[in-house]
């Protein structure tokens, strides 16, 4: 069953969004292509942060964007949780006032995940009372995922979340990633422009030039056409 449906047409500066896609509802769909090929201005556009002017979203059985009837759902009713390239941590809160931030975001009775299942599955409890400036790297990019996750999303977007790191960082945390999918079975929409990041975690695989989705579908589907 299709869980995502989406059309948009964003004309920017030097760059033309046109796309039609539909995502399934298990797993994780990863936008693939080169750089400037519109994978994060996609991405934008499913959370809301970005507007097309004759856009639509359907999430489930939820119409979030229909411009045509002038619906737009603003982001923070989207129970979406968004990861971005920059971990965007707040640097005078500790570790775990990070993480509550997440959490508050959705009331008590949506709350589907708990803060210890996220603590868990993130190795975070010896890094709660720490500072997020003394984190490395890596801890930060875990301390944003599970603040994006704290907030019981419906959907999880990820932008790049491995962006910067050595190759030891993304070793660490492709394992958690592919738990989020498997250990709490959220849906997530996964940016990257590397290929073993696909391999490893996709079930699905949005292809992207210039702006356009050239091919769509499971992931040993699309790896398996000649074109």
């Amino acid at each position: 069953m299709n869980i995502l449906k989406a059309q948009f047409d964003v004309a920017l500066p030097h760059f033309r969004l046109q796309t039609d896609i539909t995502l399934p509802r298990h797993g994780v769909t990863a936008i693939f292509g080169p750089s400037g090929s519109g994978k994060t201005t996609l991405l934008r556009c499913l959370a809301g942060l970005e507007r097309s002017p004759t856009g639509y979203v359907q999430f489930e059985n939820e119409v979030w964007q229909d411009e045509q009837q002038k619906v737009f759902t603003p982001p923070h009713k989207r129970s979406v949780g968004y990861v971005f390239q920059d971990p965007r941590l707040f640097p005078h809160l500790s570790v775990a006032s990070n993480l509550r931030y997440g959490l508050k975001r959705t009331p008590v009775a949506k709350r589907y995940i708990s803060w210890d299942q996220v603590i868990d599955l993130l190795d975070l409890q010896p890094r709660l009372h720490r500072r997020t400036q003394r984190l490395s790297g890596g801890e930060q990019r875990r301390v944003a995922i599970g603040r994006a996750v704290l907030a019981s999303p419906r959907l999880l977007l990820m932008d790049e979340p491995l962006v910067g790191l050595d190759a030891q960082r993304k070793r660490e945390i492709i394992p958690l990633i592919q738990q989020l999918r498997d250990t709490l079975h959220i849906p997530i929409v996964y940016v990257t422009h590397a290929i073993n990041e696909v391999l490893q975690l996709a079930t699905t695989l949005l292809l992207m030039e210039d702006g356009k989705t050239v091919a769509s579908g499971a992931l040993s589907e699309v790896f398996s056409r000649l074109d």
